[in-house]
């Protein structure tokens, strides 16, 4: 009951109050004590802001106990939470790039479980070297001599930084100092390995005498960087692979490559844009080339790093490499992943991310024609539906500039005008994330899009969609 204000301060409940309220014992049973105190106390610290604001409130003892119970699941839930992916970006970085295969993900409740040879090493009965689980493997994929794993990517080009080049001077290209996601920019990462850098070129040209007139006896590698999400066009040059190795071995310095994205395979053999791989980077004369596992790989996050041995094993020497460091369960699910590599027939079977980015536009056109009918039931009075065709993106800096045909369902307001149109999208935007499963699209040209081409879970996804029956009302 709404509570008159004038009585209002009497009739708040005590804490002790609720937590003798016989509604109370499930919730002290399935949250604990603690939990269900703390929450009684946020609830009564509401009610009391309430009344010094002079807004009616419930108070009592049963809306009291209610409000509780909403408070505990609320604080209860996980804040990390599984999501249909339907902006059509397949490597979406806010929603966790790569989905992992069922059998990396269960590599990694495997090893979480219980104890593993994590750092030992089975057949000496002494300690090991964690990098050691995937490094074989990685070195027979790659071509690399050696190679060592860190967190990220962002990370393994620090560790290459300031392992190589502490204190002295690397020459990069203006063209490719980028700015990743989050705004990290290369000069930053560059300036945190205690790293001197030296722009060479411009912005769209850059020669190889930009480079060779950089080098100085405070030169300690020279470096090439992914152009990561964007690309230059027009009158442009650049400076190859092969050409800045062998220049940067004619002064006796390594040379390092940023690769960004790190497709291991081929892939055009999936109806891809060919994107450059760590075994084409070394063939071409690179020194060390780091890349990302959680792109176009297909793994987790994590920075690998290939090469030379001697600068790898100088890289694991750095007390840094500890702090940056992977997990057991990366480490795990890494080498379940790279393991599916040496039997690449079976990649797009084995591999999701390899899986939806080399779905054919017409397969996915019969999904969405399938779903159409099911979406437009939930939306009806607030949403037409249709099928239209549309453009995939590969998404996290992976082949920036590439499109790929796809089909989306469009929502579009059931309004005569386009008055209040962007409110309802707004509306059935929100309406979608708040799904058991939210559901992610994008808006665009008047229309809610939900691209269809990383839908797996047809089923889950139709499941839900009772839910939307009050959507944009």
């Amino acid at each position: 009951m709404k509570q008159p204000l004038p009585g209002a301060w009497a009739a708040i409940p005590s804490v002790d109050a609720l937590l003798r309220a016989p509604a109370a014992d499930a919730l002290v049973t399935q949250y604990g004590i603690t939990a269900v105190t703390a929450a009684s106390r946020d609830v009564l610290a509401k009610i009391r802001r309430s009344i010094r604001e002079a807004k009616a409130v419930e108070i009592s003892k049963e809306d009291c106990v209610d409000a509780v119970a909403k408070n505990l699941e609320a604080r209860m839930a996980p804040r990390l939470v599984p999501v249909f992916n339907l902006t059509g970006t397949v490597l979406h970085t806010n929603l966790g790039r790569a989905p992992l295969p069922q059998a990396a993900i269960d590599a990694i409740a495997l090893t979480a479980r219980g104890a593993s040879n994590l750092e030992f090493d089975l057949k000496t009965g002494r300690r090991g070297d964690r990098d050691a689980i995937v490094e074989e493997r990685l070195c027979r994929l790659t071509g690399g001599e050696a190679a060592t794993i860190v967190n990220n990517n962002a990370a393994a080009v620090m560790l290459v930084l300031n392992s190589l080049a502490n204190r002295k001077e690397v020459p990069v290209s203006r063209g490719e100092l980028v700015e990743i996601g989050g705004a990290f920019r290369i000069p930053d990462i560059m300036s945190r390995s205690g790293t001197k850098l030296i722009e060479v070129g411009t912005t769209n040209r850059t020669h190889l005498k930009d480079y060779a007139e950089a080098v100085g006896p405070r030169t300690a590698l020279l470096m090439k960087v992914h152009t990561s999400n964007y690309e230059i066009q027009g009158f442009t040059a650049e400076v190859s692979e092969r050409a800045l190795a062998d220049l940067a071995h004619s002064h006796e310095l390594p040379m390092a490559v940023d690769l960004g994205s790190g497709a291991l395979t081929d892939m055009t053999a999936f109806g891809l844009p060919h994107e450059r791989t760590p075994m084409e980077t070394l063939a071409d004369g690179a020194d060390l080339v780091t890349f990302s596992g959680d792109k176009l790989l297909g793994g987790p996050q994590a920075g690998l790093i290939v090469g030379r041995a001697d600068l790898i094993a100088r890289l694991k020497k750095n007390p840094l490499k500890r702090a940056i460091r992977c997990d057991k369960m990366t480490l795990a699910a890494l080498d379940t992943v790279l393991g599916f590599y040496e039997n690449p027939e079976r990649l797009a079977e084995e591999v999701p991310s390899i899986r939806l980015l080399s779905r054919k536009a017409d397969d996915i056109r019969a999904q969405a024609t399938r779903l159409a009918p099911a979406v437009a039931n939930a939306c009806a009075g607030h949403a037409m539906v249709e099928v239209v065709d549309c453009m995939s993106q590969i998404g996290s800096g992976a082949l920036p500039v590439e499109a790929l045909p796809s089909a989306a369902l469009a929502l579009s307001p059931d309004l005569p005008g386009k008055k209040g149109r962007g409110r309802v999208l707004k509306r059935l935007a929100t309406q979608l994330r708040n799904l058991s499963v939210p559901v992610i699209g994008r808006i665009e040209d008047d229309r809610l899009l939900l691209d269809v081409r990383c839908l797996e879970d047809e089923e889950g996804f139709v499941a839900q969609l009772s839910q939307l029956s009050n959507a944009a009302s």
